[in-house]
């Protein structure tokens, strides 16, 4: 259990990981959500690893069935960069794969049992499908739902969590127009709840064999719920323009190959 204070006068958020049954393949999801968590309140964020989520689709690759990493890499990068260096050392392609950054399009063979697990298929449909899970189960109508898995932010030291797909929340809190401290409008801030929240759990959650895939949030600050999935308008806000990102100037002039999907 985790809790931030925001200040005196607001309630504390809460984090609450989740612990689970090893999940390994031929598990179901929805089974192992009823079974790990026997209640769950209004207003709560369910953020969910998509490791589990991939394994209980069945969305993974047995490591010795002749297919190697590079090759499911570049089977499922939109693009990919090979450095000889980042691959000798990581056996890693640095790819943007569903619009997000990210090392060897999301792949990873950790607490796989022997298998390279590949991102959720269809993941803004899987969370919708979870969100309606949930709100049936457990009776409630306020509900959020995170797909998170782990990332890096350049330069940076250490991993940290960002969400793949989210539904019954709005994704963006727009600070736009408002006030900083001494009344200066801003001009560019916006905050991701989608991202913010995965950070929160991932911490909470751990890493490593902890068996926490899953954490509930509760009395999360300025958070909106919503009574329906995101619309595909609502999707593309989170994707921020490439002409437009502080980082586009180093991701245009990078050579690029075109990946398979």
């Amino acid at each position: 259990m985790v809790l931030f204070r925001r200040n005196e006068s607001t309630v504390n958020m809460l984090i609450t990981p989740i612990h689970t049954k090893k999940v390994i393949l031929g598990d179901n999801l929805e089974d192992i959500l009823k079974t790990s968590l026997p209640s769950l309140e209004e207003n709560s964020v369910v953020v969910i690893t998509s490791k589990i989520v991939s394994i209980t689709q069945g969305n993974v690759v047995k490591i010795d069935d002749g297919k190697d990493k590079e090759t499911l890499v570049k089977q499922e990068a939109d693009k990919y960069i090979y450095d000889e260096y980042m691959y000798s050392t990581h056996k890693t392609y640095l790819t943007i794969t569903k619009n997000i950054l990210t090392p060897s399009a999301g792949i990873d063979e950790s607490n796989g049992n022997g298998y390279y697990i590949l991102w959720p298929k269809d993941p803004m449909k899987t969370a919708e499908k979870l969100w309606r899970f949930l709100q049936k189960t457990y009776h409630i109508k306020k509900v959020g739902v995170i797909i998170s898995d782990s990332s890096f932010i350049p330069l940076r030291t250490g991993s940290v969590s960002i969400g793949l797909a989210w539904c019954g929340f709005a994704p963006i809190k727009n600070y736009i127009g408002t006030p900083d401290v001494f009344g200066k409008p801003l001009q560019y801030t916006t905050t991701s709840f989608v991202d913010g929240l995965s950070v929160a759990a991932g911490l909470a959650m751990g890493e490593g064999d902890q068996q926490q895939p899953i954490a509930v949030i509760t009395y999360v600050p300025d958070l909106t719920f919503v009574a329906k999935p995101p619309t595909k308008d609502e999707q593309d806000a989170m994707r921020y323009p490439l002409e437009k990102d502080m980082f586009g100037p180093l991701i245009r002039a990078a050579s690029w190959e075109k990946g398979k999907k």
